[in-house]
């Protein structure tokens, strides 16, 4: 299967959730090891490509993963990026903001996070974060944060 074809957004195109399957295994539908073999070649490119980034030097990947809590977010960094040297390879993650954060516009943190050339950085969590976060808490007005969901 082309995966590329079936997962990846194009840019422009509106993501419809509500139309993939998260329950999606492909021809794995038997177990974890049927799906070993196939896996390891997936990780050695990955590997491979990772080294080729770094290498380059001039391109960076921003991986952000969003879910509920228990959504298998840190489940993907572990098993998926187990291949990517971990210098120059950062998780960050987004949680409620720190006072110095939350002086600053919502997207602040995250830009201190974006990677560097060579670099890759996996959000565990979105900056959208803060638009849940900073609602429940009340910590901005709701004038302010409801912005945030449309932007």
């Amino acid at each position: 299967m082309n995966y590329r074809k079936r997962f990846v957004v194009e840019p422009g195109a509106k993501v419809r959730l509500g139309k993939i399957d998260p329950a999606f295994k492909d021809k794995h539908d038997e177990s974890h090891d049927s799906a070993t073999p196939e896996i390891q070649k997936h990780v050695e490119r990955l590997a491979k490509a990772r080294y080729l980034l770094y290498a380059n030097g001039n391109q960076s990947l921003l991986v952000v993963l969003q879910a509920l809590d228990a959504g298998g977010k840190d489940g993907v960094v572990r098993h998926v990026f187990t291949a990517m040297n971990p210098q120059g390879t950062l998780v960050s993650s987004f949680k409620q903001p720190s006072k110095i954060e939350a002086a600053h516009d919502f997207l602040w943190r995250a830009h201190l996070h974006a990677p560097g050339n060579g670099q890759v950085v996996i959000f565990n969590r979105s900056h959208y974060e803060d638009v849940l976060v900073v609602g429940v808490h009340k910590m901005v007005p709701k004038s302010m944060w409801s912005k945030r969901s449309t932007s």
